[in-house]
C-alpha cells in the first residue's frame, strides 16, 4: 500500500478513531463503539472501509490492525529514492508539486485548470454517500489550508461539494475504482 493510500484511510476522524481503538485492543465492533464512542453504524462503516483498505483484518474471531501496512509503506516509498507521485497524471503531478508542500497547499492557483486540480485533490478527503457537518468539514479543510473558509466556498463552487443547512456532502470529482 503507498503512503498517500495510508494516510487516506486514516484521514477521516471516525476511521482514525476506530482504528486506534482497534490498535489498542478493541475486537469487535462492539467493543470498537464504546472505546470510541461512536455510533454503531459508523463504527461498522469505518471497519469495513479499512478492511477494504488493508488495515484491518478479521482474524480468529476477532479485529486485527495490520501494523505492517506503515512499515510496508515507507519501505515502497523509499525503495526507488524518489517521491512517490501524488498522481498518475504527470501533469496533474506536476501542478500538485508546485502548489502543496508536505500536503499543504502553499496557494490557490489562479488558473482555472490548475485550481481545479488542486480542489479535487482536496475533494477525496470526503468519502462519497457520507454527510458531513460544516465543523467536519472544516477541520478537515484545515489540514489542506488555513483559509478552510475559502477551500470550502471553492469546492462548492466547482460543484465538488453540496450544502443544504449546514451540512455537506461530496457531489463530484474523481472516485477510486476497485
Amino acid at each position: 500500500m503507498k503512503a498517500d493510500a495510508l494516510c487516506g484511510l486514516l484521514a477521516e476522524s471516525d476511521r482514525l478513531a476506530v482504528f486506534a481503538a482497534v490498535v489498542l485492543g478493541a475486537r469487535s465492533p462492539g467493543e470498537v463503539a464504546q472505546a470510541t464512542g461512536l455510533p454503531g453504524r459508523t463504527v461498522v462503516v469505518a471497519l469495513g472501509r479499512l478492511e477494504q483498505g488493508g488495515l484491518l483484518s478479521v482474524t480468529d474471531g476477532g479485529l486485527r490492525a495490520a501494523d505492517h501496512a506503515f512499515r510496508d509503506a515507507v519501505r515502497a516509498g523509499a525503495a526507488d529514492g524518489s517521491p512517490a507521485p501524488l498522481d498518475p497524471d504527470p501533469g496533474r503531478d506536476t501542478v500538485l508539486r508546485t502548489f502543496l508542500s508536505d500536503g499543504r497547499i502553499t496557494q490557490l492557483p489562479a488558473a482555472h485548470a490548475k485550481r481545479r486540480i488542486i480542489l479535487e485533490h482536496v475533494a477525496v478527503t470526503f468519502e462519497p454517500g457520507v454527510r458531513y457537518p460544516e465543523r467536519a468539514v472544516d477541520a478537515l479543510l484545515r489540514v489542506f489550508h488555513d483559509d478552510y473558509a475559502t477551500l470550502r466556498r471553492s469546492l462548492i463552487d466547482e460543484g465538488l461539494l453540496t450544502r443544504d443547512q449546514g451540512v455537506y456532502w461530496r457531489t463530484g470529482g474523481p472516485v477510486e475504482v476497485e
